[in-house]
């Protein structure tokens, strides 16, 4: 299953970062092909760890400012054209998080929660089966107290008014 997604997210990352850079920004296909690699390991790795723990929203803005800094950094070492970086990825990053939206939504479901085989396992709020219900009467102290007494043979406290003990 992690081939799949790391397939998948290879494929939307080269085609989103062929669209803004090699339609837009002229820049040749061998120079998107690696960036869209690094691009997919490193966010393939983070969305592993980061993912199941901060959710698909945070996740999303993790990889858009990871995406900008990686095509901005190989953008300025590998592309041959002179481009406008930060324009450029800005768009990418943009672009590339909406993809990241669905995708971490199909890992979420085919990847995490497979995982976990036991139902009982799950915390999930509608997933929980140890949820028990204890049902009792209220206690009043001060009958407690009374009939305790009247088995004792001792006189129970009289009490004033107010409800407080003489």
């Amino acid at each position: 299953m992690h081939i799949k997604a790391f397939l998948m997210k290879l494929v939307i990352t080269t085609a989103a970062l062929w669209i803004v850079l090699g339609m837009f920004y002229h820049v040749n296909f061998t120079d998107v092909l690696i960036t869209s690699i690094v691009v997919t390991v490193v966010g393939f790795l983070g969305d592993l760890f980061v993912l199941p723990k901060i959710g698909n929203v945070l996740a999303a803005i993790s990889d858009f400012v990871l995406v900008m800094v990686i095509v901005w950094i190989l953008g300025a070492s590998i592309f041959d054209e002179t481009i406008a970086l930060g324009t450029a990825s800005f768009i990418s990053a943009l672009v590339l998080m909406i993809g990241e939206l669905y995708l971490h939504r199909y890992m979420e479901s085919h990847i995490f929660e497979p995982q976990i085989k036991n139902p009982e396992r799950k915390t999930g709020y509608y997933q929980r089966t140890d949820l028990q219900t204890e049902f009792a009467e209220e206690v009043d102290i001060d009958e407690v107290t009374r009939k305790i007494k009247e088995r004792q043979g001792k006189p129970s406290p009289k009490k004033t008014r107010n409800g407080k003990r003489k």
